[in-house]
């Protein structure tokens, strides 16, 4: 049966509505989006990517979400306007009560219905159900999967592979973990120090500390820095961010995009700003590492100061960071990952436990790729 228009129940939660209207295969040429007051932004978010993608849209209006004898009747109306085209049900969105009522509708007009499964990407028909479940193509990427949850990809960092002299760096720092990390976290507030003029000086303390000058030498043989007297020198922004922490944002990009082909990997990004379109003036954030697979938000921070035993730091606030951004720009199959040179303190990995947020840290780092691997699985 060829489906011309879908459907659809407009809710907190984007992708189960918008995935299957981007599969080839299963792209109807209309969509009817039922749609409660408190929904509308949310509605428009959703119009403006279905737009792009030349299908044609209109709205159903739904003055009380949770009145089902008025939800019903509203859709035998709407069934009623558009008697005899080949429409089917997403019963994925919407209340409870909008959800039954829709099917139950659709049910008694032996109209088809399916549920995007949250998990598998998959339609499964609920009506007939001896029809085959679909795997929905993973055609969304970044720009219109945040469109779908009212933000814009605003500014985002070069795709390139990384070097092999970073590389090498790298694992140096990785391998060496325990030498390297509270020197680390020494030069990482000199990076920030010379945010402004691109140089910063060593304080007394500093000078004589021989593993600090061990790390910056690695740096300084990479060209990244230079230490004149007691002064360090960056040539550039580019550089000075790569040394505050930019290195591990790179390192942990190049492993994603290693997965990228044999996981099936859609789309990806680092260095993404994004404006939150919820407010005026927008709300902007800033996430290191980006992607999409199966059609699921996938969000990665990297941290590379040490917090050692303080509550609040910056790996607290980076863990909250994620639990907010994963909720409001990927909806209730995001995942978000922590990524940390130094090792959380015990109240940061019982928090991060708590919101469901993965933390590969410290001397696990040289697991990654099998830990990345297991987490996009």
């Amino acid at each position: 049966m060829n489906i011309d228009t879908h459907v659809i129940l407009i809710s907190a939660q984007a992708v189960p509505n918008i995935t299957p209207l981007l599969d080839e295969q299963f792209k109807p040429k209309n969509v009817i989006m039922l749609v409660s007051p408190d929904m509308r932004q949310r509605a428009d978010w959703l119009d403006a990517v279905i737009k792009i993608k030349g299908i044609k849209s209109q709205r159903w209006d739904i003055s009380n979400a949770w009145d089902i004898e008025h939800i019903r009747d509203n859709i035998i109306d709407l069934l009623n306007q558009h008697e005899g085209k080949p429409m089917a049900l997403n019963a994925t969105g919407g209340t409870k009560p909008m959800s039954i009522a829709a099917y139950d509708v659709f049910r008694a007009f032996e109209l088809p219905i399916f549920y995007v499964h949250p998990d598998h990407d998959r339609v499964i028909w609920m009506h007939p159900p001896d029809r085959p479940s679909h795997d929905l193509a993973d055609r969304i990427k970044l720009p219109e999967f945040f469109s779908a949850y009212g933000a814009t990809l605003t500014e985002t960092g070069d795709k390139l592979g990384v070097p092999a002299a970073d590389r090498e760096l790298t694992q140096t720092l990785i391998s060496e973990v325990h030498r390297w990390a509270a020197p680390l976290s020494i030069l990482n507030a000199y990076a920030a120090e010379a945010q402004k003029n691109l140089t910063a000086t060593l304080r007394p303390k500093d000078k004589g500390y021989s593993e600090l000058h061990h790390l910056i030498a690695l740096f300084e043989r990479n060209g990244l820095l230079a230490l004149k007297g007691d002064t360090l020198q960056f040539a550039n922004e580019d550089n000075r961010f790569y040394v505050n922490g930019g290195w591990l944002e790179q390192h942990v990009y190049g492993l994603c995009l290693n997965l990228k082909k044999a996981h099936g990997i859609q789309d990806i990004g680092r260095s993404l700003q994004v404006a939150r379109n919820h407010r005026n003036p927008p709300v902007r954030n800033e996430m290191d590492v980006v992607f999409l697979k199966d059609n699921r938000l996938y969000i990665i921070e990297c941290k590379t100061h040490s917090d050692k035993n303080q509550v609040g730091g910056k790996n607290a606030d980076a863990i909250y960071k994620l639990d907010s951004l994963k909720d409001l720009l990927g909806g209730l199959q995001a995942r978000a990952m922590l990524v940390s040179f130094n090792r959380p303190n015990q109240y940061d990995l019982q928090r991060a436990n708590d919101l469901g947020i993965a933390v590969c840290a410290h001397q696990d780092l040289v697991q990654l790729p099998q830990k990345l691997a297991q987490w996009i699985v």
